[in-house]
């Protein structure tokens, strides 16, 4: 049997995925020079990245994959926790209805936006995002190959609960990235994400319930007094 939840979280699924289509032609546009995936690319040994199998070529010494675990679990937690974001002001939420892009440069806007996605069952979209952002600013090529694994199996892998929704051809992308994984192996995916938040979720967000109220509660709010 359907739990209510569940059945939201299908129907916000099923909404996902029709704007897939155009979120996957967005993407193309921005691509440059990007070659088609080797045919031989499904039998390569990336798949091992997605921690299904125990290929040779990932064995390290425990001690190596013991700190480079613990360097990414500590970014995770930093990455994971939005109730620590900076408290928004009326006249920055106020620019959020102005760009998606305008919100997601405002930490306070991403916040929020994430809390409202969190209401929508697709937290992971963000979470996911963030995570890039944090791979992005990694120039250690060790700790960037457990990053990109890391990130591999919370939101690309199909076991994970936390898999974000992406078409096959991004996804032939990342398996071809994989095989060299770089800061920028989930460039694709990540510009993905970010058109189907833009054209699905944030929409709803600027006419939704919980940022009218929020945009009362900050204009309803004393005005700051000079120390």
């Amino acid at each position: 049997m359907v739990t209510p939840m569940g059945s939201e979280r299908v129907e916000m699924r099923k909404r996902q995925m029709q704007v897939h289509q155009e979120a996957a032609a967005s993407v193309l546009q921005t691509q440059h020079g990007m070659g088609n995936t080797p045919t031989n690319a499904s039998n390569a040994c990336c798949f091992c990245w997605c921690c299904c199998c125990s290929c040779s070529c990932l064995t390290v010494r425990a001690e190596d994959e013991r700190i480079k675990k613990n360097t990414y679990e500590r970014r995770a937690e930093e990455i994971e926790n939005c109730d620590d974001s900076p408290k928004p002001i009326l006249e920055d939420a106020m620019t959020w209805t102005m760009s998606f892009e305008r919100l997601m440069k405002s930490s306070a806007g991403r916040g929020c936006f994430r809390q409202f996605l969190r209401t929508e069952f697709s937290e992971e979209n963000m979470m996911f995002w963030l995570a890039c952002e944090e791979l992005k600013k990694e120039t250690n090529k060790t700790v960037v190959e457990e990053k990109v694994r890391q990130i591999y199996k919370d939101f690309i892998s199909i076991l994970s609960p936390k898999e974000v929704s992406l078409d096959s051809r991004v996804r032939d992308v990342i398996n071809k990235n994989m095989l060299e994984p770089t800061s920028r192996t989930f460039e694709d995916a990540q510009q993905q994400i970010y058109t189907l938040m833009q054209r699905d979720s944030y929409p709803r967000y600027m006419n939704s319930t919980a940022y009218a109220e929020l945009l009362q509660d900050l204009a309803e709010q004393p005005p700051a007094t000079e120390p």
